[in-house]
């Protein structure tokens, strides 16, 4: 499994603190997306998305939807887009 890391810079002022459903749904849509998360830092002014990959071949064929989609989703939440980075997921472990 692979992952993309977005890192963003937040507007203190702004009052949404995730994405909304339409822009969950556009990247879980995209072939080969695992999943998504959204983490916010409201006292940091920072968020990072992180979105896992089936494989270093979706993570690569997604990447001209993600670039829109971070777009898009970067100015309905009056952020700023600070990183991009790619990573290979080496463990992954959720406890239910």
């Amino acid at each position: 499994m692979f992952a993309r890391v977005s890192t963003y810079k937040t507007d203190p002022a702004a009052t949404a603190d995730a994405p909304t459903e339409e822009t969950v749904k556009r990247v879980l849509e995209i072939p080969g997306c695992r999943g998504i998360y959204f983490l916010y830092a409201k006292d940091s002014q920072k968020a990072l998305s992180i979105t896992l990959w089936e494989s270093e071949e979706a993570l690569d064929a997604s990447q001209q939807a993600a670039n829109a989609i971070r777009s898009d989703s970067s100015k309905e939440q009056n952020s700023q887009i600070v990183d991009v980075e790619q990573f290979e997921v080496t463990v992954s472990s959720i406890k239910n």
